[in-house]
């Protein structure tokens, strides 16, 4: 038996089940390399605390109840929202995943925000001091277990007496804080740019990017969801493409914030463009849990091999044909 591999070279099927699509002699020479386009994994939500139940978030039944069935729906890893920093267990949780055979993509910081009401711009500094001390503490455990945390509800928002120059610069004093942080564990910081309905901070790729500018911190990255940039963006491809190397995780979730393919989401030129930056990291389904999370889960691990794993699935074709 010998093996082949696709090329694509229509325009309207880039970003469907083929490997190359950037023309025939690209194809072919990349074919006779061995060259391959970027392999991202998957990822799936567990909420570890109470108030989250109903929010985007797969599964919210405990650490391990979530790893069995992460593993069960075959994802690579799983991104969790603990209640605090210290609330778990780092020998347990290695356990766990070495139990499924599984990472930690990402650690959240909402619980911040949801559970004790702290966010980084707040007027009174006081409270900014225990957001920042309550996402160090998210950062060093996510940090033992080799992932990022995420800033996402805990940057608050400008108004009430606060203006947006001062929100923001307290928000960067918190990134060069935080960001150097995270280095010493030799992974990145993610902020996660919100919709305007969650935040007046900063809501797109190019308003973060600028930000970003000022910091001195180098490892703060741009967690992209396509839920808020169906909102936001113009063009959610344009704007991955910005955001290039400085892209450092992936919510994958429909514009009704359900599993990709329940929304209208066009999801063949968000995947071209990720391949375009060369991404590797996480595609995580930071989704609702409906009708159910067994179904979200599903048809999230479903719509990642359709589009993240075509050489996965022409293998599983190729097997049926030689069973035939």
């Amino acid at each position: 038996m010998r093996s082949a591999i696709t090329i694509a070279l229509v325009p309207e099927m880039r970003g469907g089940p083929f490997v190359f699509s950037d023309g025939l002699a690209a194809g072919c020479a990349n074919g006779l390399a061995g060259k391959h386009p970027a392999q991202m994994r998957s990822a799936i939500t567990i909420a570890l605390v109470p108030e989250m139940r109903g929010g985007p978030f797969v599964f919210s039944d405990g650490l391990a109840a979530g790893c069995a069935k992460a593993a069960e729906h075959g994802f690579d890893a799983v991104e969790i929202f603990p209640p605090s920093g210290d609330a778990l267990d780092r020998g347990q949780v290695k356990s766990l995943l070495a139990q499924y055979n599984l990472r930690i993509a990402a650690v959240g910081s909402g619980a911040g925000w949801v559970k004790h009401r702290l966010h980084l711009t707040d007027p009174d500094a006081a409270v900014r001091r225990r957001a920042r001390e309550f996402i160090a503490a998210i950062v060093d455990f996510a940090g033992s277990l080799g992932a990022p945390a995420i800033i996402g509800s805990m940057q608050g928002r400008w108004g009430d007496g606060v203006t947006r120059a001062q929100a923001l610069a307290w928000l960067a004093e918190a990134l060069e804080e935080l960001g150097p942080r995270a280095a010493v564990h030799g992974v990145a910081l993610l902020y996660e740019p919100l919709n305007r309905y969650e935040t007046n901070l900063l809501n797109r790729v190019d308003d973060a990017l600028s930000f970003f500018k000022s910091l001195r911190a180098q490892n703060v990255k741009l967690l992209c969801d396509l839920f808020h940039m169906n909102i936001e963006e113009a063009g959610i491809p344009d704007a991955l493409r910005l955001a290039g190397r400085q892209l450092g995780h992936i919510h994958f979730a429909d514009s009704n914030r359900h599993a990709i393919g329940f929304g209208h989401t066009e999801i063949a030129p968000v995947v071209h463009a990720l391949r375009d930056t060369g991404y590797e990291g996480y595609i995580s389904g930071e989704v609702l849990p409906l009708p159910d999370g067994d179904t979200a889960a599903k048809q999230t691990i479903a719509s990642f091999k359709r589009w993240f794993r075509p050489v996965a699935a022409q293998k599983s074709v190729r097997g049926m044909h030689n069973r035939a």
